[in-house]
């Protein structure tokens, strides 16, 4: 991971078990209009013809540099191939989506004209339509919703705010952030969540630039990293770290299930639960893990007798979300200071 860039652009391919897509991967990104980059791909151990097909295309096309190593997971796949990567520039590329043409050329030209930004995504769609669940349908266009840094910045503890292979990332920065760690949560947005913390922005180009697989196998909805316990864990690790790092108390808006679940894990992180917000008449007056339950209209004074903590909106209905995003605004409290999102 210390190698010196000395190439524009590396793109960085994972691959376990992909013969199906593998090829259409690979040519997507061999035909791109922009041409003066590396395609450096890690095989984690694939079972099946994945390794002869890269062993192909490399034979072919001197771009494509393939490393083989025996199953050791995503993470160690991708640090495998940073550390092989010479790009001052890193492209994500996943082994069953398409890029769009014109991808590499459009993302290494934003990333060239704005050195404040280090993490440069697209929109992307899901494909095939007929496959695509409603619910990822609703993820696409949450996620295609948020383009400008302040956008992806104030969303960011929601979900994970872009596709991890519509990407293109800084090298510098993914190094100095220690590259893909494991914690037992996903590992796109534990780095993205990484380099918020430390002050990286983030921006998408408004088009659509990736065309990501859905696949009932994926990774994604087969591993225990990716399931909402573990994007909840995640949260409240940098949470922590990040908003509540100087005072560690937050009044939590939401006593269902996502804010109890959010607040045993920002207790396990030493953070002081100071309060529930609920607008159920059956659960005012009420405790939960051992912080009372109060009504909308006791918020205001509750904040102010506690030193104002953060409060974190904790509710997942999107038109929820918004309804509280609406009162606190009426209330003169700041988003992303005063309050943040997190379901």
């Amino acid at each position: 991971m210390a190698q010196a860039a000395s190439k524009i652009l590396s793109a960085l391919m994972p691959v376990y078990n992909a013969e199906n897509t593998l090829s259409q991967a690979l040519n997507s990104l061999l035909y791109q209009r922009f041409q003066d980059f590396e395609l450096v791909v890690v095989d984690d151990g694939s079972e099946d013809d994945s390794p002869s097909i890269l062993r192909y295309y490399a034979d072919r096309d001197p771009r494509v540099k393939p490393f083989f190593q025996g199953r050791k997971g995503i993470v160690d796949a991708l640090n495998l191939g940073l550390a092989n990567a010479e790009g001052r520039l890193i492209a994500r590329m996943d082994s069953d989506d398409i890029a769009h043409p014109d991808r590499l050329g459009l993302q290494v030209d934003f990333l060239r004209w704005n050195p404040d930004v280090t993490v440069v995504s697209s929109l992307i769609r899901c494909f095939p339509r007929p496959r695509v669940r409603e619910g990822f349908l609703t993820y696409e266009s949450w996620l295609n919703g948020l383009c400008s840094p302040e956008d992806v910045a104030r969303d960011i503890y929601i979900e994970s705010p872009v596709a991890h292979p519509s990407t293109m990332i800084r090298r510098d920065a993914l190094v100095s952030a220690g590259g893909y760690k494991d914690f037992g949560w996903p590992e796109d947005y534990d780095l993205w969540l990484r380099l918020n913390v430390s002050g990286s922005r983030f921006a998408k180009i408004p088009r659509v630039l990736l065309y990501w697989r859905e696949d009932l196998g994926r990774l994604s909805r087969r591993h225990s990293r990716y399931s909402v316990e573990n994007f909840l864990k995640a949260k409240a690790h940098y949470l922590r770290q990040g908003p509540l790092c100087s005072d560690p108390r937050v009044i939590i808006w939401g006593a269902g299930q996502i804010g109890r679940r959010i607040s045993k894990h920002l207790q396990r992180e030493g953070v002081e639960i100071v309060a529930f917000v609920d607008i159920d008449p059956r659960k005012i007056d009420r405790t939960r893990r051992g912080a009372p339950i109060i009504s909308v209209g006791d918020l205001k004074q509750t904040r102010i007798s506690n030193r104002n903590p953060l409060i974190l909106a904790a509710v997942p209905s999107r038109g929820a979300r918004g309804l509280i995003r609406g009162q606190l605004g009426t209330m003169g409290l700041l988003e992303g200071k005063d309050f943040i999102c997190a379901a």
